[in-house]
């Protein structure tokens, strides 16, 4: 396969359809957005538009850029397709709270005759309190992570545009549910205790290690589809293997740890405030 690595920056394959997709997402949520930020300038800043929008970047990058079209040939430009799918783009945009703001942004007829049956059923509020729960956004998204990633399962992916589409969208709709409950957006109510999230976030990161290191060191080809000649860039296909598990495994685990930390110094911090007597008293017990 002839390959520079220049062609990383220029191999693009742009859907139409997706990217349309994206961008009307994209005109809805500003125009929500514009809408709310009369109201509610505090709730809703700018910074939520930016994470929002770089989701929907990171989305179009991942189904378009080089991560797509070099994704049957190269293992660890796959997996960094998944990464974006999964870890960059669905905390950016539930970061940008967008429940709101795409409902004040799509027309109000459509609101009207859509939404308002939709929004009293109540199919849609038990389903929303099931979705809602810990273990089963935690489950949704490990098991997905961890099926499409058995060498059959991802095999047959490959074998099928319609299928390996389906599994992005599987990657995408678990981690989005996954994050959702990690960060809670406006106006969602929180439903259990914040600490909770910790082990939530250690956990898919003791799974993730455990897929990436089963990568890195099985010794053997475990996705006979990259067992291909003259592969691109020179890069044999059990090394290939060892980066992609090692990017899962670095990358992955940053995304887990660190949000993880910031929670429990946050945690201890707020409760270590709540210890402290105010300053009047601090004053009091010092004057005779």
């Amino acid at each position: 396969m002839q390959t520079s690595w220049q062609s990383l920056l220029t191999d693009w394959d742009i859907p139409i359809g997706i990217s349309c997709v994206l961008a009307a997402v994209a005109i809805v949520y500003v125009r929500g957005w514009l809408a709310l930020r009369r109201s509610r300038p505090a709730t809703l800043p700018t910074w939520r538009l930016v994470a929002f929008l770089s989701g929907l970047i990171a989305l179009f990058i991942a189904v378009s850029s080089s991560l797509d079209t070099f994704s049957e040939v190269l293992l660890v430009m796959h997996m960094a397709q998944h990464f974006v799918l999964m870890s960059v783009a669905p905390p950016l945009i539930v970061l940008g709270a967008p429940f709101v703001p795409m409902l004040r942004g799509l027309p109000r007829w459509l609101i009207r005759r859509a939404g308002g049956p939709i929004f009293r059923s109540r199919v849609v509020h038990h389903l929303r309190r099931f979705l809602s729960c810990l273990s089963v956004a935690w489950l949704a998204m490990n098991l997905t992570y961890i099926g499409w990633h058995i060498p059959k399962a991802y095999e047959f992916a490959l074998s099928s545009e319609g299928w390996h589409n389906s599994e992005h969208a599987c990657f995408f709709v678990t981690s989005l549910l996954f994050w959702w409950l990690v960060f809670q957006p406006w106006p969602m109510r929180r439903t259990f205790d914040q600490w909770m999230i910790i082990p939530y976030l250690l956990t898919s990161d003791l799974v993730n290690t455990g897929l990436s290191a089963f990568l890195c060191f099985s010794g053997r080809l475990l996705y006979p589809t990259y067992d291909i000649e003259n592969r691109p860039f020179g890069i044999d296909a059990l090394s290939d293997q060892v980066a992609a598990g090692s990017f899962m495994w670095v990358c992955g685990s940053v995304v887990f740890v660190v949000p993880a930390i910031y929670l429990a110094v946050s945690i201890l911090t707020s409760h270590r405030s709540m210890m402290k007597p105010p300053e009047i008293e601090r004053y009091r017990a010092l004057v005779p």
